[in-house]
């Protein structure tokens, strides 16, 4: 039985999104003659926050469709909101910590630490039985995330996006302290898709003793005043700050 997921509308329309003749013609012959295997298996849904790296003050929601393509290597398409009106913003792919240790120096500073994302339980896989988003998290404790949004549609709390894809890509990080984030967020979506921080963040404590330090955890942490750090999130000290 397929689970119900409350649904989550976009914060943002875009500009030029009126419907009518122009790709008629287009989308009813490829729904009848073309497929789509690229696409197939990006069905594990995630739901977290992502703070740009260069302006952490640029703060989202990110709704995550993914495919594990193996045991050290998923990729994310990242979207706006879950229903069929999402903004396409970006992609992420996320690794092992092993696999992450294999990358040259240089590249790990674009590879954010997930420890504080799930056990502050802002990544939440909703819908999954409870058991079976347990064991997932538990699966991604000391992996890492590379991500790039390509278009800021702003917040569901606050709006304030861009009518179109803007700019240069941004670089996104994680939260990797309490105080970092701002709770509105948090709030805004615990509220519309009826998700329990506390108890999540509970639960995930059972495996805290998987944790290991990470680098990246202190990129930020200049960046943000009057933050706590909570168990199993910790700087690996080799970390370069911002």
């Amino acid at each position: 039985m397929t689970p119900h997921i409350p649904h989550r509308p976009p914060p943002l329309t875009p500009e030029g999104c009126g419907t009518g003749a122009r790709f008629t013609a287009l989308k009813l012959g490829a729904k009848l003659l073309q497929s789509t295997p690229p696409l197939r298996g990006f069905d594990a849904y995630l739901v977290g926050f992502h703070p740009a790296k260069d302006d952490p003050s640029m703060q989202m929601e990110a709704h995550h469709y993914c495919k594990v393509v193996g045991d050290d290597l998923i990729e994310c398409v990242l979207f706006d909101g879950n229903t069929p009106e999402a903004n396409l913003i970006g992609v992420e792919y996320i690794i092992s910590g092993a696999l992450f240790e294999s990358l040259p120096e240089e590249e790990k500073d674009y590879w954010h630490p997930h420890n504080f994302e799930i056990f502050s339980g802002q990544l939440v896989a909703v819908g999954l039985p409870e058991p079976a988003e347990q064991e997932l998290m538990r699966q991604l404790v000391n992996s890492y995330g590379k991500t790039w949004h390509t278009w800021h549609t702003g917040r569901h709390d606050l709006g304030g996006g861009d009518p179109l894809p803007y700019g240069d890509p941004h670089l996104m990080w994680s939260f990797n302290r309490d105080g970092e984030s701002d709770p509105r967020l948090q709030e805004s979506r615990a509220q519309a898709m009826g998700i329990d921080d506390d108890a999540i963040r509970e639960r995930r404590q059972s495996f805290l003793d998987l944790a290991r330090p990470q680098r990246g955890v202190d990129a930020l942490k200049d960046r943000f005043t009057g933050t706590n750090p909570i168990p199993g999130v910790e700087d690996d000290g080799t970390t370069p700050r911002e």
